[in-house]
């Protein structure tokens, strides 16, 4: 099952296939603020088989790096479950401001 729960400042996503990133990024874009958090849950098997879980996990990575997240941790969930993963990171993270810097107008 496929379960997507946005509140602002929080989303949680169960990735159980391939366009389940994508889906997460578009609904980050409308509900999701700027410095929000997200989880999400990958399970490999789910998106290809035919490759190891470790390859299938940071295929996602990118994906969600490539639509403005920040991956902050990620853990496997083994041996609770096999060729699961669960990572934890922050959406459209701003820009720290260097030290002294003038504030941008």
């Amino acid at each position: 099952m496929e379960a997507i729960y946005l509140r602002g400042a929080a989303c949680i996503c169960e990735l159980i296939s391939a366009v389940t990133a994508r889906i997460l990024a578009l609904n980050a874009s409308n509900f999701l603020k700027a410095g929000g958090h997200f989880v999400i849950s990958i399970k490999a098997n789910c998106i290809d088989s035919t490759v190891p879980a470790e390859a299938v996990f940071a295929q996602e990575v990118k994906k969600l790096q490539a639509e403005q997240f920040k991956p902050i941790e990620q853990v496997t969930l083994e041996p609770f479950e096999r060729d699961h993963a669960c990572v934890v990171g922050a959406y459209r993270v701003p820009k720290k401001q260097k030290a002294g810097a003038a504030p941008a107008s």
